[in-house]
């Protein structure tokens, strides 16, 4: 009887080193599988065949779909402006000498860092106004949008052919603005961006805008822009070159930043 109670006490205790062994196999096969299924989501979306090449060039969806978090730096006249945002939850801070905007996940505050009136973008749709921007062309596999053939670009005797992009009612704050891509027809580099500006008054909200993208850097096997070149615009053209944008310190994790760097500081205030 000794024997036999012996034995089933050594049954239980093994059993339990089992139970307890399996228990951090099965929390890192979670995390595996959410990024399966990011990145199997993005396999099931049927993405035109031409902007399936230009993200092919620019690295891969499934790449980009592994990422968690990208954090970027531009330097400015009045000093650097950092932006930092979590990929999936769109958590997003952005920090200069003079203001920091941030997205909570929920809602946007604006914390103004100087006795002046806040004179930069309306924080509603400034907090990731630049990321939109650098995170081309990759942003545009996000839900909700449509893709549709557009007139090429021809800039200097090079034919650019575009994809525009426009968005299903509710999608983002401005779910009226239209984008088009426009790709090199060799390498299918994304190099041109047209978008309509819709949240700045007294300006037409149909007239394309334009920005060139042909200077790239490598940041975990992804091509992200090491500047971005604002363009004048008449007649849905780009004129000449404006403002040069540079980008520095870019990070681009496969792990999310923390919630806690995106709650509203005590000074701040929530915008409406």
């Amino acid at each position: 009887m000794k024997n036999y109670f012996f034995a089933v006490t050594l049954l239980f205790v093994f059993s339990a080193c089992k139970e307890n062994k399996a228990e951090p196999e099965t929390i890192i096969s979670k995390a595996q599988a959410e990024d399966t299924l990011n990145v199997q989501e993005a396999k099931n979306k049927n993405y035109p065949e031409n902007l399936t090449k230009v993200f092919d060039a620019h690295g891969g969806l499934d790449t980009w779909k592994a990422m968690k978090s990208l954090i970027f730096t531009m330097d400015k006249p009045d000093g650097k402006e950092v932006i930092m945002t979590n990929l999936n939850s769109r958590e997003a801070l952005l920090d200069n000498p003079e203001s920091t905007i941030g997205f909570n996940g929920e809602q946007v505050w604006l914390l103004n860092k100087t006795e002046e009136a806040y004179k930069g973008y309306d924080p509603k749709y400034g907090y990731n106004l630049m990321f939109y921007f650098y995170a081309m062309p990759f942003i545009l596999s996000d839900d909700g949008i449509n893709y549709a053939d557009a007139e090429p670009l021809v800039v200097e005797g090079v034919t650019y052919p575009g994809i525009q992009i426009t968005y299903n009612a509710g999608v983002g704050e401005t779910p009226e603005d239209r984008y088009v891509l426009y790709y090199n027809p060799t390498t299918y580099h994304m190099e041109w961006l047209g978008y309509t500006v819709s949240f700045v008054p007294g300006i037409d909200k149909k007239e394309l805008h334009f920005r060139r993208y042909d200077n790239w850097q490598k940041v975990n096997g992804l091509l992200l822009p090491k500047t971005i070149v604002g363009y004048g615009y008449k007649d849905d053209k780009p004129t000449e070159a404006k403002q040069s944008t540079e980008f520095i310190d870019v990070k681009l994790s496969k792990n999310e930043i923390a919630s806690s760097k995106f709650v509203k500081p005590e000074k701040a205030e929530f915008i409406n």
